[in-house]
């Protein structure tokens, strides 16, 4: 029970029954010091409150030199989004072409994609591809259309090849677009392998499922999209934010797109995790 609590049932016990605070605490079972504590605000709560909910909106990697705790304190009070806790789930399968067993190294080693579904005002869908480089967290594009074939995906590769270069690998789940003969032969004629994760096993394509699930937190779940073409500007907008300014925990708490550039500064043959600053 916090102090405030406490504070008001002595308080209501004493106005009912008209006994001394002393009484009414041995009865309750309350300490008298814990009724009469009062914490004191630290001098910049106000400030670092305001900040919470600016960084909640906008990811920036700032000097705050604060106790995990405290922040965790205030970010329940001020209301702001807090993971949900989930269930631990017993896995299915272990497949090798999992993201566990088969990690990238490097830059432009592998890369993964899978379609998140949204819906503008009218009811009509949209359907949405990002491609992720799973060393450096880059999403390196983001199509958004009413509908994306395993046509429109080759064609969509084949731009990001020619900009990118190819990568050795390209780890998808199963579904029609990513599976289909044309997507196949295509990629095997570009040098490019595929990596299928097991059905039913997202967490093997686990680089694509996290930006996916921020993506339906921050912007799908929030926006009301008019038509196609604003939710590409937004969602354009959203990955090159995502990209240039969003700090990275995995990345040394740098954006992706300076640990990317600092890996092409290092080398493309660089094989281990740079200790990227900024």
């Amino acid at each position: 029970m916090s102090p405030a609590r406490r504070r008001q049932v002595v308080e209501r016990v004493r106005q009912e029954l008209g006994v001394s605070e002393r009484r009414a605490c041995k009865a309750l079972g309350i300490g008298r010091s814990g009724v009469r504590y009062s914490p004191r605000t630290a001098p910049d709560r106000a400030a670092l409150v305001k900040r919470m909910h600016e960084l909640a909106q906008k990811h920036r990697r700032e000097g705050w030199r604060v106790n995990t705790k405290r922040v965790h304190r205030l970010w329940r009070q001020e209301g702001l989004r807090v993971p949900k806790r989930q269930r631990k789930r017993r896995r299915l399968g272990c497949s090798a072409n999992g993201c566990t067993r088969r990690r990238a190294g490097r830059i432009n080693e592998v890369w993964s994609y899978d379609f998140v579904l949204d819906q503008t005002a009218d009811g009509r869908r949209l359907k949405v591809l990002p491609v992720v480089d799973e060393y450096t967290r880059e999403c390196l594009v983001m199509a958004v259309e009413r509908s994306l074939t395993a046509r429109d995906v080759v064609a969509l590769l084949a731009r990001l090849f020619r900009e990118r270069g190819a990568p050795a690998y390209l780890r998808s789940d199963n579904g029609p677009e990513f599976i289909a003969q044309a997507i196949k032969a295509w990629l095997a004629k570009s040098g490019v392998a595929t990596l299928y994760i097991e059905p039913g096993s997202p967490w093997e394509n686990a680089y694509s499922e996290s930006f996916n699930s921020r993506l339906a937190d921050e912007v799908l779940d929030r926006e009301v999209f008019s038509s196609l073409r604003e939710a590409q500007v937004l969602l354009e907008g959203h990955r090159r934010q995502y990209n240039e300014e969003r700090p990275h925990s995995s990345l040394g708490y740098v954006a992706p797109a300076v640990y990317a550039a600092a890996c092409r500064q290092a080398g493309e043959g660089e094989r281990t995790r740079l200790a990227c600053t900024v």
